[in-house]
């Protein structure tokens, strides 16, 4: 999934990679830090997601591995790709894999694009205008 923000690099690799930015726009509230190599776990209203940071390379990259559960055999890797472009952004995101030969793993597949294209959208609003979409009536 490939975004243009009008935001600098710099600040779309803080709302990944800094706990207190990414209650802005995605988890309402972040246990744990964000750090290479730790567990943190994201917190919503209706669930719980565990969350391992493996890489962040400052104004490029984040990638971290998550799961429903602590010990998910279904968990899926995401990476964040942020790349300057022109005056903002490129942001690319790959979140997989999703066994799609399965209908439970083809309902993941999709549940995840539906998601992701929420929280971009989120992350767009929050930076270009610092409105929380979440929050709308």
């Amino acid at each position: 999934m490939e975004r243009r923000l009008d935001a600098s690099p710099e600040r779309v690799y803080r709302a990944w990679s800094d706990a207190e930015t990414m209650t802005t726009w995605f988890a309402p509230r972040v246990e744990g830090s964000l750090a290479v190599d730790t567990r943190s776990v994201l917190v919503w209203s209706d669930r719980r997601v565990w969350l391992d940071m493996q890489e962040a390379e400052p104004y490029q990259r984040v990638r971290f591995r998550w799961a429903w559960q602590p010990q998910d055999a279904m968990a899926t890797e995401v990476t964040v790709d942020i790349l300057p472009q022109g005056y903002g952004t490129r942001l690319t995101v790959h979140d997989g894999p999703f066994e799609r030969a399965t209908s439970d793993g083809l309902d993941a597949w999709a549940e995840a694009i539906e998601g992701w294209a929420e929280a971009l959208a989120n992350l767009r609003a929050q930076l270009d205008f610092s409105v929380d979409l979440r929050r709308r009536p």
